[in-house]
């Protein structure tokens, strides 16, 4: 299942920044400009949780922030307030509205990306996995261990990352650019075929005697998990 994001937000290279880092982390994201476009949107598809930019033309996000809150069918979806207001009383404004967490502009995406992980593993746990299991593999999310069929697999630290990319989203072809921007991240720049060469690490690693290859290397595009490996 994928965690779906609204980001109510008016600054278009804001909103171009957190869709391009949300959609690497496989969220889906919707977006808004001001109240009545968030309103239509969390209609039409009920978020799993909300980006919400105090400052809006119009309606403010404070106001949106409470309309959400009045109504019994969105009062529990997840709110992180997104403001360049960073005084204490601003903060406990913003929170008593409902706010469930408060972000200061600018900000830090890694910061960001915890932070909303954090709200979705309280709000809907299923959503936000702390194992993820594929056949007879599993990587734990909180210690960093990947084991297959019960025996512990060595990764180095792009593997594990790669791996946990792969595994999140099983079936999905990524082009070795989009595995560049989704593992080593965008303000790194790294040769597309240093992909090949971490992916044949991965593969050595896991593959272990005479054992199913989960990842398959689709010929012109890229590499993708395995979906009928999953579904053995």
């Amino acid at each position: 299942m994928i965690p779906q994001v609204l980001v109510v937000e008016d600054e278009a290279d804001l909103v171009e920044l957190l869709r391009y880092n949300l959609e690497a982390e496989d969220f889906s994201v919707a977006t808004a400009e001001d109240a009545e476009e968030a309103m239509l949107r969390i209609a039409e598809n009920t978020p799993d949780i909300i980006l919400l930019d105090w400052m809006l033309p119009g309606t403010s996000g404070i106001e949106i922030c409470r309309r959400i809150r009045a109504r019994t069918d969105t009062a529990r979806i997840p709110i992180i307030m997104l403001t360049a207001r960073g005084e204490e009383e601003e903060r406990v404004r913003g929170l008593a509205t409902g706010a469930d967490d408060y972000v200061v502009k600018p900000f830090s995406l890694p910061e960001l990306m915890a932070r909303i992980n954090a709200l979705l593993r309280r709000s809907n746990p299923q959503l936000i996995a702390a194992i993820l299991k594929a056949g007879d593999i599993e990587l734990d999310r909180t210690t960093h261990r990947v084991r297959r069929s019960g025996k512990e697999v060595h990764l180095g630290p792009t593997e594990y990352r790669l791996l946990e990319y792969l595994m999140g989203n099983p079936g999905r072809v990524y082009s070795r650019e989009q595995l560049l921007d989704g593992v080593w991240g965008t303000d790194v720049y790294v040769d597309e075929r240093t992909v090949d060469v971490h992916v044949g690490r991965l593969r050595k690693a896991i593959n272990r005697g005479r054992v199913k290859d989960p990842i398959r290397t689709v010929r012109g595009a890229g590499y993708a998990f395995d979906e009928k490996f999953v579904s053995n």
